[in-house]
């Protein structure tokens, strides 16, 4: 037996690309030979015809942050930050057969490959930038996370209750941190596949968990990429010299570090049968997880 709802609509890849088509006659776009990019928590496409992304939230979790999103590129844009920019001229977000969609200008991934010295000073940028918007929303990262299991695709009872008993243990050990970094503004996801190489320097983008929230969180994903994921570079080292803080040695890493990788076992449960090409890299990210063997390499999922 396994648990499963439907309520990200059935997107299947079959489905995207038909919704991608009522997307661009409703925004005037060409959707001839889009590129699928991503498929995860959100799908991702990449027209040909026209320099512009379009970004389709997949879940409910999603579907509720992209209001959150809009305000905070928007925010972004106002200061000149390096970041992804909304498409102009057209209602953001869009609603097409009930589903949420963003729209944004491509940026061209000209520029030299960013490091974790590139992170470090747009995060500091980002950490001190005045006048957030007002109801940018506090750092709940368990509220999203039980929002991805409430919509399971064909995930077991025994690893649902699992990850919900996670759930429940990683809150009660995040209200018990002593945080020493000031809160603020928080990217709320950041590590190098959300930093593009822009023809004018590396450019961030995936807004869907800025927050008010503490600033070593938005340290952790990047060091827990160096302990997890089989990635070829050391970027935490660069980032912690280039930040002035590592987060490894706080004593209260090792809770994010859990936290990061619930987050990223968890990340894909909505789509787990819409997208099986996911589902091998989900099961040997799971088993290592609930085994708690930190040993395990993990590979991004394609």
């Amino acid at each position: 037996m396994t648990m499963t709802t439907d309520q990200a609509g059935g997107l299947t890849r079959d489905r995207l690309h038909s919704l991608l088509a009522s997307v661009c006659a409703q925004a005037g776009l060409v959707s001839d030979d889009a590129e699928l990019i991503k498929f995860t928590n959100n799908a991702v496409f990449r027209l040909r015809r026209e320099p512009v992304v379009v970004r389709v939230a997949g879940s409910s979790a999603a579907r509720s942050r992209v209001s959150t999103v809009v305000r905070v590129a928007r925010w972004l844009a106002g200061h000149d930050f390096p970041a992804v920019r909304l498409l102009p001229g057209c209602e953001q977000p869009l609603q097409v057969e009930g589903h949420l969609v963003t729209l944004w200008e491509e940026t061209p991934e000209v520029g030299p490959r960013p490091g974790g010295g590139d992170l470090a000073a747009v995060l500091r940028r980002l950490h001190t930038l005045a006048d957030p918007p007002v109801d940018l929303p506090e750092w709940t990262p368990m509220t999203e996370v039980r929002q991805r299991l409430d919509e399971p695709e064909d995930l077991s009872p025994g690893d649902h209750a699992f990850l919900l008993d996670e759930c429940d243990e990683i809150e009660e050990r995040l209200a018990a941190l002593d945080y020493v970094l000031p809160a603020g503004v928080i990217h709320g996801d950041v590590f190098m596949g959300n930093v593009i190489a822009g023809p004018g320097g590396p450019v961030l983008c995936d807004f869907d968990s800025t927050a008010i929230g503490p600033r070593e969180w938005d340290l952790a994903p990047v060091a827990v990429g160096r302990l997890r994921m089989d990635y070829p570079w050391d970027e935490h080292t660069p980032l912690a010299e280039g930040y002035g803080f590592d987060v490894t040695r706080w004593p209260g890493f090792p809770v994010l570090r859990r936290l990061r990788e619930l987050k990223l076992v968890t990340s894909v449960v909505p789509v787990l049968r819409s997208n099986p090409g996911i589902r091998p890299q989900w099961e040997h990210r799971m088993r290592s997880f609930r085994s708690r063997d930190q040993t395990v390499r993990w590979q991004p999922y394609r």
